[in-house]
């Protein structure tokens, strides 16, 4: 409800936007306020003040007495019920050839009267925020993640070890293993750190919640490197989106083997795409440069160069474009799970 004081200004902004020049349909979408209210605000002439503080509301014919909230309660306070829901209790009820209530009147009785808690041991559920991670540089934030690689014989497989890093969408390491164990990425982690040449300290890890990825050789292995941790939250494959596409990615492209004969063949296979994949592939979020490129921000002198290719082209042929050209720029920051503007503006509250 909006007081009869910020109505009144409301109403002024207004007419001093019609008063300017302003269609008032505009000026009223600019407050956000439809036409049709501020016209019901001045129905009878003068600005009307919200009557619905003050109307007098009937009780509806079908409210529950006094008497029949409390054989409610009561009903739900034996201790036969103390520990069941409103959804088990009626039931018994009725086989009992009793009705109170139904299950939406119980549990709004309850609600009213503060006992709407698990009335039983079962933990209550926490609802998690999603782990909200930025990177503005390479090696800031890396993703990673196991994925199967089937053998000709049904029910074995190897298993592909994927690290990326989430602001290049280059892939820093990799190996293919016949058994998932945290000592291969234990060693891959590390193997990964002494080859981009960093010590580990301000790097974020994140990983879903698998065996290996929360086991305590893997675990120490970040302690010792000094890298943080970030783990998705339970069952939400969607917190490590960037290690699930790049996922697909391999196994759509042509080719892909389907199966693979031996150990040898896997790593071969793996090794050509990763090769593929941070050299040649022509990432469609990254505007088309390979993610080696963006790695070592050579994408900028690339964009550079394709801006000035649109711009002389614009010169030959102005009649052609009807905008600017093509925006060849890139973001600086890229998000895990970036936040929501009205997040955003509560954090920084």
């Amino acid at each position: 409800m909006i007081s009869t004081q910020d109505r009144q200004m409301a109403v002024e902004l207004i007419e001093e936007a019609v008063g300017n020049g302003a269609r008032k349909r505009l000026a009223c979408r600019e407050l956000g306020l439809d036409i049709r209210t501020h016209q019901r605000w001045h129905r009878e002439g003068e600005l009307r003040s919200d009557g619905r503080c003050e109307a007098v509301r009937p009780e509806p014919a079908n409210k529950f007495s006094v008497l029949e909230r409390a054989a409610v309660l009561r009903t739900v306070n034996e201790p036969r019920f103390a520990a069941l829901p409103p959804t088990q209790i009626v039931p018994r009820l009725a086989d009992e050839g009793r009705y109170l209530a139904s299950e939406s009147t119980f549990y709004r009785i309850l609600r009213q009267q503060n006992q709407l808690q698990y009335r039983s041991r079962a933990r209550v559920p926490v609802r998690r925020e999603p782990p909200r991670r930025c990177a503005s540089a390479p090696n800031q934030l890396w993703c990673w993640d196991i994925t199967y690689l089937p053998t000709q014989v049904r029910g074995l497989f190897f298993f592909l070890y994927l690290i990326l890093d989430v602001y290049s969408r280059k892939i820093v390491a990799h190996e293919v293993h016949a058994v998932e164990s945290g000592q291969n990425a234990a060693a891959l982690i590390e193997r990964a750190v002494l080859r981009e040449g960093i010590s580990g300290q301000g790097l974020v890890v994140h990983q879903d919640n698998g065996s290996v990825m929360k086991g305590s050789t893997f675990i120490a292995k970040l302690q010792e490197l000094g890298i943080e941790a970030s783990y998705s939250r339970p069952s939400v494959s969607d917190d490590n989106a960037y290690a699930e596409s790049l996922f697909r990615t391999c196994k759509y492209r042509p080719q892909y083997p389907g199966v693979f004969s031996d150990l040898d063949a896997a790593r071969t296979w793996a090794l050509n795409f990763v090769r593929w994949y941070n050299h040649e592939h022509k990432h469609r979020n990254l505007k088309f440069v390979s993610p080696a490129e963006r790695h070592c921000k050579a994408d900028r002198a690339i964009f550079a160069a394709r801006s000035r290719v649109y711009e002389q082209a614009r010169a030959r042929r102005p009649e052609r474009w009807s905008r600017g050209t093509r925006n060849w720029s890139l973001v600086d920051q890229v998000w895990l799970n970036r936040p929501a503007p009205h997040y955003a503006e509560r954090e920084a509250a």
